[in-house]
């Protein structure tokens, strides 16, 4: 007699959880309104510390385990202390950071197991518009890049549909790409 047993991935994903979250939303759609928070504040210069730490979702306020800080600067090339990433590499990051988790996710839920995976994230700006030497340069990226290297027990077709699926699925991608309504004030 030969007993087959099915082996699954084990990425750290939990899937099971995930789906069940996805059934839930179905049955109860406001419950997938969520609203995140950075509380940020200025040090010095060019330089701030952004707390984050609460955020409503499922009906209610919700507390993290424990408060995080990201601290943002500017290089010395602008003459400032140069303490941590700029705002744009921030926002590289979190693109980096949620693409690689979507593949995780997705290969987890596909059966994929990972060994590796590796993602550098590039973006373009002109300065001159952050400056306000030229209007018609913009503030922001003109081209963002992400190349990744992932190293799975899938083939090269696999591994690119788990990157289309997490850029499919990527909500900094989705923001980066997309407009989205933002609204500043002074209190």
């Amino acid at each position: 007699m030969t007993v087959h047993t099915e082996i699954k991935a084990n990425n750290g994903v939990d899937t099971e959880a995930l789906m069940g979250a996805r059934g839930a939303f179905e049955q109860m759609p406001e419950a997938a309104a969520f609203t995140f928070r950075s509380d940020c504040s200025w040090i010095e210069g060019t330089y701030s510390t952004n707390n984050l730490n609460g955020y409503f979702g499922l009906g209610q306020e919700h507390a993290r385990k424990k408060t995080y800080t990201i601290e943002s600067d500017h290089p010395e090339v602008f003459h400032a202390a140069d303490r941590a990433p700029t705002p744009p590499e921030i926002v590289l990051a979190a693109l980096a950071s949620c693409l690689t988790g979507g593949v995780a996710s997705v290969a987890q839920h596909r059966g994929i197991q990972l060994n590796s995976v590796n993602v550098i994230v590039e973006g373009d700006v002109d300065v001159r518009g952050i400056l306000g030497m030229d209007p018609d340069i913009r503030n922001g990226f003109s081209a963002i890049r992400a190349t990744f290297d992932i190293d799975a027990d899938a083939s090269a077709e696999d591994i690119a549909a788990l990157v289309s699926q997490s850029q499919k699925r990527s909500a900094v991608f989705d923001i980066l790409t997309n407009p989205t309504n933002v609204h500043v004030s002074v209190a």
